[in-house]
């Protein structure tokens, strides 16, 4: 039997995983005119209050590995999560590994770029990932991860607090 305080609701709210690869940690001195001047803490601070807005939690994690990125998407296929928001970085363009993780988990998964990949170097145009996520934003600077989380909490059902 589990305990309940007072004014807590009987459903917890569902997580969504935000996910974020290789170099991302480096948002806001990278490549300003690319990628902008907002950090990576701005954009964690902006996919909470997203969610919020939806009644969704938030797993927030960067890393420059890609075997991480494996895991975490398996953690949120075993934890039950409602979705996931990816920013793959430089494994967009290169990995199968991410690619097959995804294939293999039920949970939905939005794919992110804060620059448009479409209008860079040619070996960007490319997308290991794209064919197996629900969906893609690409080229709305970091509003793309508020689009993301918006959509997908269109795409599971998730209620507005609106």
């Amino acid at each position: 039997m589990k305990l309940r305080l007072a004014g807590q609701s009987d459903r917890m709210a569902k997580t969504i995983y935000v996910l974020n690869g290789p170099n991302l940690n480096l948002l806001g001195r990278r490549e300003p005119k690319i990628y902008g001047r907002a950090t990576l803490k701005d954009v964690e601070v902006l996919c909470r209050k997203t969610a919020a807005e939806h009644k969704l939690a938030v797993e927030f994690r960067q890393s420059n590995h890609e075997g991480q990125l494996v895991d975490w998407i398996q953690e949120a296929e075993a934890k039950k999560a409602a979705g996931i928001v990816l920013n793959p970085g430089g494994y967009t363009h290169t990995s199968v590994a991410i690619h097959d993780a995804i294939k293999a988990v039920s949970v939905p998964v939005i794919e992110v770029h804060v620059s448009n990949i479409h209008a860079r170097e040619s070996f960007r145009h490319h997308s290991y990932v794209s064919p197996v996520a629900k969906a893609m934003i690409c080229g709305f600077g970091v509003i793309g991860y508020a689009l993301a989380i918006t959509g997908l909490a269109g795409t599971i059902g998730a209620k507005s607090k609106r």
